[in-house]
């Protein structure tokens, strides 16, 4: 009785993406064990997937997996940016549900066990929605005009103030790792592919220690990346203000003209108007040439199918392999799904002449020896 419980006990992945984290990482993976030491019902594992730090990380990464069995470490070849490095870390964790939690502690850790029983109740997506923030005003007003923004123009329905922080069950973890997609935006996918969600409200802190790594340009690359994937507003509204700018310039042109027909003698506009009308031609010129850039750049990415990531080094994995991605994932599931189409072929078969035993052994990995050892087991506990 004790195995099958032993057996029935789910694992719970924390996925901790790092960059430059040395004041942080040791505090939040013990912060994070102690909250899963006080849920013993779960098993855990702990995944910090290093961007290549350039700081001591990654050597204190290498002491915690030391010192720890359930911590495990996957460090980046190099620096894969702040969207492809944590939707990766995710796609490799192993364990029934994971929680993507950031490492400056800015994302609580004390969430986690109201995130579970969220998922408990049959939630896939738990998420956590920013209601407010200790973090500079400017940042988080510009943050709000960001979201709001996406959200006004998205065809897809977007999530406000969600930064990735959440529980995604095992279920939407294989719709992710089935995603052919070099330039993942997590928070459009789980909007967009994500199954039944609860958000959760949180006043986020302010970091405990070290350097920020978002600013204006990390908030510009997410807004980009945003705009390309989930929205074709922008182009509509270029084409609407190309058409109108257009035909100002037509009537400006025509108005100048009738009047220097009308006062051929008195009228002398010069070269005023001209600079200006090629100044606001220009100028809508050059933001289109920008925007049709930022598509194409994004699309170049997706059509080569890079990898997401390259590891460099993987840390008490034991035999474990990357988990695939892409299409690699989405064959191996045909395949499963091809296996058990035949098992459930032959046992089907064999529903009308064949034996107990060998329909067990059809539907089932177990050969016949391991099958007669369970049903001489399960007459003893009877």
């Amino acid at each position: 009785m004790s195995g099958q419980t032993q057996e029935s006990r789910k694992t719970v992945s924390i996925m901790i993406p790092c960059y430059n984290e040395e004041e942080n990482v040791v505090q939040i993976t013990q912060a994070v064990i102690e909250q899963m030491q006080a849920l013993p019902q779960y098993d855990y594992e702990v995944l910090l997937i290093d961007n290549c730090s350039t700081d001591h990380t990654r050597e204190l990464i290498r002491q915690i997996c030391s010192g720890n069995p359930n911590v495990k470490a996957i460090l980046n070849a190099k620096n894969f940016g702040q969207f492809n490095s944590p939707y990766y870390g995710l796609c490799q964790t192993t364990g029934d549900c994971a929680i993507s939690i950031c490492a400056d502690f800015q994302d609580p850790v004390e969430m986690i066990p109201e995130m579970l029983r969220y998922w408990e109740e049959g939630y896939q997506i738990v998420c956590g929605v920013k209601t407010s923030s200790q973090e500079s005003k400017i940042m988080y007003r510009l943050r709000g005009l960001y979201y709001k923004a996406i959200k006004r123009y998205s065809e897809v329905e977007q999530i406000e103030q969600f930064t990735g922080f959440g529980l995604y069950d095992r279920r939407f973890l294989e719709v992710m790792r089935s995603l052919d997609d070099s330039k993942p935006f997590l928070r459009g996918i789980v909007a967009e592919l994500g199954g039944k969600r609860k958000e959760i409200p949180y006043d986020q802190p302010l970091r405990r220690a070290g350097k920020t790594h978002n600013n204006l340009r990390t908030l510009f690359d997410a807004f980009m990346l945003s705009v390309t994937s989930y929205t074709k507003q922008v182009w509509r509204m270029v084409e609407v203000a190309s058409v109108a700018l257009g035909g100002g310039a037509i009537v400006y042109g025509a108005y100048q003209l009738i009047r220097k027909k009308l006062f051929w003698d008195e009228y002398n506009a010069g070269i005023a108007p001209i600079i200006a009308i090629i100044m606001i031609l220009s100028a809508v010129f050059f933001f289109l040439l920008a925007i049709l850039g930022e598509y194409v750049s994004t699309m170049n990415q997706r059509i080569m199918h890079r990898p997401l990531v390259v590891e460099e080094e993987r840390i008490n994995f034991g035999s474990q392999t990357p988990k695939p991605m892409g299409v690699c994932a989405a064959l191996v599931n045909v395949e499963k799904a091809e296996e058990a189409r035949k098992r459930i072929s032959v046992a089907r078969s064999l529903l009308a002449s064949g034996s107990e035993l060998e329909i067990v052994e059809a539907v089932t990995e177990l050969s016949h020896e391991e099958v007669l050892g369970i049903r001489e087991l399960m007459t003893r506990e009877s």
